[in-house]
């Protein structure tokens, strides 16, 4: 349960796709002055270094951040013009390194932190014994720590009290790792209880795409979900590469239920930038729909 570390995995291209979009969900509902309640249901250990570590076994960030960031410098010496959100993501990852260098990568925890109002808060839930010692260490750190609230507990179990937040505005991350089988049913079973308590809430869960059965049913999965409460959603997936009995990952989706309106444009100018900077192979493609329910209370 507790063999995964998110920093095998801090600034590969999964991490890119959850993060550019997570940061437009936040600043699209921070446009309304109310204050903004946001859960990040696994919150790792907040933020990595990428030059030492966890991060330069797996050098998972070289297909991700790194050939990104790349592939932008490149692209704005040649005058060509960068989708909107990607620079943005941009800015906020080097927010945290200095000298234009990129020697640590924030994770959601330290991003989310970082874009907080005065009005705002944030709830943070780790069960891992290191991970939670070294997120709390980190979080101590930030201006913002007297926002953030830190939780040793499950979330999923945890989820459906904190919900509706006193403004009945907020947006809620759903990450685990999925080593467990059990977290496809536990997502399911939490995503459910959570819509039935503040169905106008923002969902954004970010998932894996493996071989496995309960991977590739989960979209449609959570596409019923959405359908039994009557509300919207999208669907984003990043390919970078198609090869077959690899066990790196090589995909990673999102599925968001109530996006805001905006979103599908700004992936839908993204995405391509995305597989032409970070593609592997001639497998590296995108996948963006969505779905506008009738009627939302």
């Amino acid at each position: 349960m507790f063999s995964y570390r998110h920093a095998f995995h801090a600034g590969s291209h999964a991490d890119i796709l959850k993060h550019l979009t997570l940061i437009h969900l936040v600043e699209y509902l921070q446009e309304k002055p109310g204050a903004l309640t946001i859960v990040d249901t696994h919150a790792g250990a907040g933020i990595y270094n990428l030059e030492d570590g966890f991060a330069t076994v797996s050098k998972e960030a070289d297909g991700g951040i790194f050939r990104l960031a790349q592939y932008v410098e490149s692209s704005r010496k040649s005058g060509i013009a960068i989708a909107p959100s990607i620079e943005r993501y941009l800015e906020c990852i080097q927010a945290e390194n200095a000298d234009g260098t990129i020697a640590v990568y924030p994770g959601s925890p330290f991003i989310l932190a970082r874009l907080l109002r005065q009005q705002d808060r944030l709830k943070l839930f780790e069960l891992h014994p290191k991970e939670i010692d070294i997120l709390r260490h980190n979080i101590n750190q930030l201006p913002q720590a007297k926002q953030i609230d830190v939780y040793a507990e499950d979330s999923f179990a945890r989820l459906k009290g904190l919900l509706p937040p006193p403004s009945r505005r907020g947006l809620v991350l759903i990450d685990p790792s999925y080593e467990d089988k059990q977290d496809y049913r536990y997502l399911e079973s939490a995503l459910e209880e959570a819509l039935q308590r503040f169905a106008t809430g923002c969902y954004a869960v970010w998932y894996p795409t493996l071989s496995r059965r309960e991977s590739a049913a989960l979209p449609d999965r959570m596409k019923k979900i959405a359908a039994e409460y009557q509300r919207s959603w999208l669907h984003a997936e990043l390919r970078v590469e198609n090869a077959p009995g690899e066990r790196r990952l090589q995909a990673s989706g999102m599925f968001i239920i109530n996006p805001p309106w905006t979103l599908q444009k700004h992936l839908a100018e993204a995405l391509p930038t995305l597989v032409k900077a970070l593609g592997m192979d001639g497998g590296a493609k995108f996948v963006l729909k969505s779905f506008e329910a009738k009627s939302q209370g």
